[in-house]
Order: C-alpha cells, then sequence, then structure tokens
C-alpha cells in the first residue's frame, strides 16, 4: 500500500523534516544564536480556502497573516524585530480586495509593532498569504521545559473562535474571537521571566497538550478550571456540539498556553486561567465536574486530513 499525506496529517510531515533536519529547532520557531541573543524566526501560510471562515473581510484576511506569525514569538517570549509579507492572488481579485489585505497586514504590524521589511507576490487561483516574522531574545521560552508539579494555565478564555466558526449572528464575542484573533505579544515577553515553558494554542488544546508533551510526564486538566458559561453550553447544545469538543479540540484561539510554578504563579503580574497541573502519569487527562476522569484524545486541526 502506498501511504499518501493525507493518511498521516501535517504534524508526522513535520516531525519527519525535523528527523531528517540536524538544524531544525523542534519548538514553536527556530532559535538561532546570535551574538548575545536569539534571533526568533517563524513561517505561516494561509490558504483563502482553508484558513479564511466565511464572513471573514479582506482586511481580517491581512490581520490574520501577521497575527498566526506573532503568535509564534509571542510563545518564545520575542520582541518582534520585522515581518515579511508573500502573497498569491488570483488574477480577476478586484484590486480594491488586495488593497484591504494589505491594509489589514500594515494595521496588524503597527498594532504589534512589527515593521514589514519585504516580501513577494505571485498568481494562484486563490488568495494565498505566507508570512515570515522575526524576532529577538536572550531567554526563549521553550515549549517542554516544565516540572511536576506546575500549574497548567492559559492566557484568556479559550473555545470562544471555536464557537464563533459555527454562528450565524456576527455581532458576539465569539465570532469576534474566529474572525480577528489577536496574539498575545505583550504577555509572551512578561512570561518570559516567570513560565516554565509555553505554547501558542492554534490546533486545539488537546493537540498542543500532545505536542509539549514529554516521556514520563503527563497533564491533568480540570473542566471546572476552564470556567465554561453556561451561555457557552447553551449556544454549543442548540448547535448539537459538544462544548468540550469545542474547546479541547478545533483551536485558532491564539492565546498562550503556559506552565509556571505555583510561587511563580503568585508573582505574575498578568492575569490568566489555571486549567490544571504537570503530572508523572504519562498521560493527559480530563477531571470532568462530576469527578470523573477521562483521557484527552490527541486530535485536533490537521492540515492534509479528509474530512
Amino acid at each position: 500500500m502506498t501511504l499518501k499525506i493525507s493518511d498521516i496529517g501535517e504534524k508526522e510531515l513535520i516531525r519527519y523534516i525535523i528527523s531528517n533536519s540536524k538544524s531544525i529547532t523542534p519548538d514553536d520557531t527556530a532559535i538561532t544564536p546570535l551574538q548575545d541573543n536569539n534571533l526568533i524566526s517563524t513561517t505561516d501560510m494561509l490558504i483563502q480556502s482553508r484558513h479564511f471562515p466565511k464572513g471573514m473581510s479582506y482586511f481580517d484576511m491581512g490581520f490574520k497573516a501577521v497575527t498566526v506569525n506573532v503568535s509564534d514569538l509571542a510563545a518564545m517570549g520575542a520582541e518582534p524585530l520585522g515581518f515579511l509579507l508573500a502573497i498569491a492572488l488570483p488574477k480577476d481579485l478586484k484590486l480594491d480586495c488586495f488593497k484591504e489585505i494589505i491594509d489589514g497586514v500594515l494595521k496588524a504590524c503597527d498594532f504589534y509593532q512589527i515593521p514589514l521589511i519585504g516580501g513577494d507576490t505571485n498568481e494562484a487561483s486563490e488568495i494565498i498569504i505566507t508570512g515570515a516574522a522575526f524576532g529577538l531574545t536572550d531567554k526563549p521560552i521553550m515549549k517542554d521545559t516544565y516540572q511536576k508539579g506546575d500549574l497548567i494555565a492559559v492566557t484568556g478564555d479559550i473555545g470562544l473562535a471555536a464557537l464563533g466558526f459555527e454562528l450565524e449572528t456576527l455581532d458576539n464575542v465569539y465570532v469576534k474571537h474566529a474572525l480577528k484573533p489577536e496574539a498575545r505579544i505583550k504577555e509572551g515577553l512578561i512570561l518570559r521571566d516567570y513560565a516554565t515553558s509555553a505554547t501558542d494554542i492554534t490546533d486545539g488544546l488537546a493537540s498542543e497538550l500532545y505536542e509539549i508533551k514529554r516521556d514520563g510526564f503527563g497533564f491533568m486538566i480540570y473542566e471546572e478550571m476552564l470556567e465554561v458559561s453556561d451561555e457557552y453550553k447553551q449556544l454549543a447544545s442548540e448547535l448539537k456540539l459538544d462544548y468540550l469538543d469545542l474547546i479541547l479540540h478545533v483551536g485558532e484561539d491564539f492565546e498562550l498556553l503556559f506552565t509556571i510554578s505555583r510561587e511563580n504563579l503568585e508573582k505574575l503580574p498578568i492575569d490568566c486561567v489555571v486549567i490544571g497541573e504537570v503530572t508523572d502519569s504519562d498521560v493527559v487527562e480530563l477531571t470532568l465536574e462530576n469527578g470523573y476522569v477521562e483521557r484527552i484524545v490527541n486530535r485536533g486541526y490537521e492540515h492534509y486530513v479528509s474530512e
């Protein structure tokens, strides 16, 4: 049987590349020593039919293209340095639409204080936006340097975007998170002095937990600590969706998932939501509100996987 890339998914493709390249850092970004500092670099490609939900404006497409890259810098605790933009467009796209995309890119660069320093354009059958972001940090936050007993926390509510993708009414907090996500760059700069590890939540909480898991360590997440509102549960129910499935397995939150010692949590000068703790169980688990403990399935958003 000949395997296709859809048989294994994006994460396995990335593991293959990393295993065959000695120069790649297996973290959220590349880390390149630079004198007494570290150059942090990352790139992300967004394809209209897969990454831009219906209802997203051309402006928001451009803004998101910057956000997804800056979010990786945030996860490393890096100061933004520069942004490169490569964009492929259908030849019949209206010029005003192109200008809206670029306006979104430039407004995002201003928002995150990261200059647009260059890029490229090309033709394609649909909009494809590839960004590359660069930053500097003398103390990068790695994603798997936690210890048993560390607390697991996030920089804000998660699952909002997942629900927003499913709603038709546009004027609510859920759709806002889906269409106008913001990277936590300021929080990342603070966390580098307090967190023991960090990553950003793009493919879903479950997927990110498995991504950072080391052999011999486990994670216990508590449903009660997720602070899921009654409104959220009701809206999910009306859509015939499992609210925990939305929170755990969809993603696009762009919040930072981090671990922190109990001592440092008391000193942390930013708000966060503690959702669990690092254990030595070697499994990823969820304690439900009724006290029942179940395994969290390793599933999140995957490119290439057939739906």
